[in-house]
């Protein structure tokens, strides 16, 4: 019989980001008070779970999440630019309307199933893809978590459930600090599923721009 792994991805927690900056890949970013009793929502969600295996996107955000689980597992952390947040050529910019109809701005959306603004969506599954099943790997037989970011891991997602990679951002399944689990058996995909353990905290939440 083939051996049973899970890769969880874990979306950080809610971001400090008062004027509302897509702050995509930008450094300096920190969990909000909330944000941080997110991460230990999730810590209390996981802990208890044969996890083996800790993996963070490089960005504070992300390190600032996992902290809390990799204290209560004793675990040291990964980190793997693989699942970084995608680029976006936006970065920096304050996100409205008004702003994103801008003549500059509407000449970087011409083509919205690549997309052009931003890292192509295929590019996106290609190391989210490779950076999971490093982790399927090193977790085989257990189970490994990875925190990433909204796109990276809808990608993922809709990689693994067949689904087309274009899409309409508020279509995603992917709220703050919730967690999608890939089954494996073996080295095949056999289901994805999905949770918010830190729901009750974000009913009111504001939404978190760069996700």
């Amino acid at each position: 019989m083939s051996e049973r792994t899970l890769v969880h991805l874990l979306r950080h927690g809610e971001v400090h980001n008062p004027d509302k900056v897509l702050y995509g890949r930008l450094d300096g970013f920190h969990l909000s008070e909330r944000g941080r009793a997110m991460a230990q929502v999730v810590a209390d969600h996981l802990h208890g779970r044969d996890i083996t295996h800790l993996v963070s996107s490089p960005l504070i955000r992300a390190q600032e999440t996992m902290a809390p689980l990799a204290e209560r597992l004793g675990l040291p952390v990964t980190l793997d630019e693989r699942v970084l947040e995608a680029t976006n050529r936006f970065e920096g910019q304050q996100v409205s309307l008004a702003n994103l109809l801008r003549p500059k701005n509407l000449a970087k959306m011409h083509n919205i199933t690549k997309p052009s603004w931003g890292e192509p969506y295929v590019e996106i599954v290609e190391r989210m893809s490779a950076a999971v099943d490093a982790a399927r790997a090193a977790g085989t037989g257990h189970e490994a978590v990875i925190v990433s970011h909204q796109l990276p891991i809808w990608m993922m997602r809709s990689a693994a459930e067949g689904r087309r990679l274009w899409h309409d951002p508020r279509s995603r399944e992917c709220s703050l600090a919730s967690v999608t689990t890939i089954a494996f058996d073996g080295r095949e995909i056999a289901s994805v599923s999905y949770a918010e353990p830190a729901r009750h905290l974000i009913s009111d939440a504001t939404a978190s721009v760069g996700a």
